[in-house]
């Protein structure tokens, strides 16, 4: 029997004496200095805070150029329920489906998080 894939999860931490959220996780607040951090993930929805559009590849390494070569490719902060903004590449049918503060989900965490509008999903599912 085949295993059902899980949904990728941002794994971040919650102070237990002020309620901050750290992402990536961290051992002490950034707002308290507390020690007392707490394992918690976030919300796998938000929506599109701020973006820009990279029109040119970047510097290799780290970057690997995909084998059909360079696309522009959205980047952007996407904020949270938590109350957190993530940084994280947006993908998207047409750089316009993001403005407004564009409803989104995470798609996957590695390299990097990775976020897909609404209308995205729909065509590619």
């Amino acid at each position: 029997m085949g295993e059902t894939p899980t949904a990728p999860a941002l794994e971040a931490s919650r102070c237990a004496h002020c309620s901050t959220v750290a992402f990536p996780a961290t051992t002490v607040c950034s707002r308290c200095a507390g020690p007392a951090m707490s394992p918690f993930t976030l919300s796998a929805r938000g929506t599109v805070w701020a973006y820009t559009v990279q029109r040119f590849a970047p510097k290799s390494p780290p970057y690997v150029p995909p084998p059909d070569g360079f696309s522009p490719f959205a980047v952007g902060y996407v904020e949270l329920p938590e109350g957190i903004r993530v940084e994280g590449v947006l993908d998207c049918h047409d750089f316009d489906e993001l403005d407004d503060g564009a409803p989104v989900t995470l798609v996957a965490t590695a390299p990097v998080p990775r976020f897909a509008t609404d209308a995205y999903l729909k065509e590619t599912r």
